[in-house]
């Protein structure tokens, strides 16, 4: 289970993101369920989850949903089946990727309408200095479309409100 070790560089520990580590963690048991991995399955459980779920009572609720899985022959048709449906992965991978780009970001402002600030400051500073390729459609280059941005939104993106 190569891709949980190589999270610990972006606060999914369970002292920093101790939600995050342990959805993780029922993750792996999920998997080792669907691969049929019982007895791995239930030390796992009593080893990595158990411990999670005396000190919250969310986890504990998690976990012994998860584990009813093992009840049943066919999991998917047991009444927490949905465990075992790829939007259960999606939605841990959803939860991982928020968590990195969390770790990664610097800014919390987007940096697009700054950058359109500097580039029509840049571009009035130029009109009286030299020819050059003016960009005359903004909008264009932001959204793909071929239209000319109208002079209000200009104004907006130069006072900053959009």
């Amino acid at each position: 289970m190569a891709p949980y070790t190589d999270l610990d560089d972006y606060n999914t520990d369970s002292d920093t993101n101790p939600q995050l580590y342990f959805h993780l963690q029922q993750q792996k048991l999920i998997e080792l369920i669907r691969a049929g991995k019982i007895s791995e399955a239930l030390e796992f459980a009593q080893e990595e989850l158990a411990p999670r779920g005396e000190e919250n009572q969310t986890f504990l609720e998690e976990i012994e949903k998860t584990v009813a899985l093992l009840v049943f022959e066919d999991g998917k048709n047991c009444p927490y089946g949905e465990l075992l449906d790829v939007s259960q992965r999606l939605k841990t991978a959803s939860e991982v990727n928020a968590a990195i780009l969390t770790s990664q970001s610097h800014e919390k402002d987007p940096k697009l309408p700054s950058l359109l600030k500097m580039l029509l400051w840049t571009q009035n500073q130029l009109d009286e200095k030299a020819a050059y390729p003016r960009i005359k459609r903004l909008h264009h280059c932001c959204t793909g479309r071929s239209v000319d941005m109208n002079p209000a939104a200009k104004v907006m993106i130069m006072e900053g409100r959009h």
